[in-house]
């Protein structure tokens, strides 16, 4: 299974909105065919190991990440598949929370005679595939928070300077955070000051994310930089001005999202995404943006990558937050995990309110 679940990480950057799914056919005690989910309309985990495997998958034992499907989609049901290949015992590590699935995929494969277990490794499963697991149970995408700050807390000078606050390796992990990434979202104001790009850069296949711009008062600049790479965008505004009044092409979509005080309203954008079938979201924006989400406890996971230098007083924080006079109004986190790239540390960090 831990074979398995490295496969599966191989599809992180193209496979979305599917979940990561790998499997590996043993014979044996030995591996005689693997395969993994690569992109959405391509073929499953387990039809790719089903076709290396051949005539020798009869007998033979599958492991694989995530229950086999049950139903027709752009791909035909993975649990006939194995049926018809004679595969002799199933281990997957998880049921699949889709509710087009949910253990109709396992009870086939039991109804055909096959031995099937699970939960072999489900808590690794669980969170490779974090963000598809909250959407299908809460039809809203897991996000992520993404900053990058001296050690004094400053993301930048009180110049206004930003670029660049952290080394190479970081920002080169921040383009592979995007490119697991559904949509990557920032605000009206970063795109004015930063005039970001926003897209993943790297070597590997990528399927670029929705680039998703928050932009209150309907001010952005088609001649923007987000508008000079391929890839789609998303302006969300609280204003009524329509496409024609901003000139955008054709892969640009505005829409309008009011909320109670007239701005934007996050909740409401975070289930517009989990309808377009959004996993993962990032959110890199200033401090205002940042706050705002933090203060209306959407956010799953917050990485700050932070640079050993120092900003001072006059530097600008990480967060607008407002009605925090003391200790106990505090929003509370833990550090999940540590990682130091070039001279910069990563530190990964989850909301935890019950803290004291």
């Amino acid at each position: 299974m831990a074979r398995a679940l490295e496969l599966a990480r191989r599809g992180q950057f193209t496979t979305k909105p599917n979940p990561m799914v790998g499997c590996v056919i043993v014979r044996d005690q030995e591996i005689i065919a693997e395969g993994w989910h690569e992109r959405a309309g391509a073929a499953h985990a387990e039809i790719n190991a089903l076709e290396a495997a051949g005539d020798a998958a009869r007998g033979a034992e599958a492991f694989v990440t995530l229950e086999p499907c049950s139903h027709t989609g752009r791909t035909g049901p993975c649990a006939e598949a194995l049926i018809n290949a004679g595969i002799g015992r199933v281990i997957a590590a998880m049921e699949d929370p889709n509710p087009k699935v949910a253990g109709t995929g396992l009870a086939r494969l039991r109804d055909a005679g096959i031995d099937v277990t699970v939960g072999v490794g489900a808590e690794t499963a669980a969170k490779l595939n974090a963000g598809f697991v909250k959407r299908m149970a809460h039809g809203t995408p897991r996000l992520r928070v993404k900053l990058a700050a001296s050690m004094d807390g400053r993301t930048a000078a009180s110049d206004g300077s930003s670029q660049w606050i952290t080394c190479a390796e970081a920002r080169a992990d921040v383009h592979r955070l995007r490119a697991a990434s559904c949509a990557v979202i920032t605000g009206i104001g970063t795109v004015t000051a930063d005039n970001p790009r926003l897209n993943a850069r790297l070597a590997e296949a990528v399927v670029q994310p929705l680039r998703v711009v928050i932009d209150g008062k309907a001010q952005l600049n088609p001649n923007a930089a987000l508008f000079s790479v391929e890839g789609s965008v998303l302006v969300v505004t609280a204003s009524q001005k329509d496409d024609d009044g901003y000139g955008f092409d054709a892969r640009t979509e505005l829409i309008s999202l009011v909320g109670s005080d007239n701005r934007v309203d996050l909740a409401a954008l975070m289930d517009h995404l989990g309808q377009r079938c959004c996993n993962e979201v990032l959110l890199e924006a200033g401090a205002g943006v940042a706050g705002a989400f933090v203060s209306a406890g959407l956010i799953d996971e917050l990485v700050v990558y932070l640079a050993p230098d120092l900003l001072g007083s006059g530097g600008r924080g990480m967060f607008v937050l407002r009605g925090i006079g003391s200790l106990s109004n505090r929003i509370c986190f833990e550090i999940s995990d540590v990682q130091q790239l070039g001279r910069d540390l990563r530190v990964t960090l989850q909301p935890n309110p019950g803290a004291e």
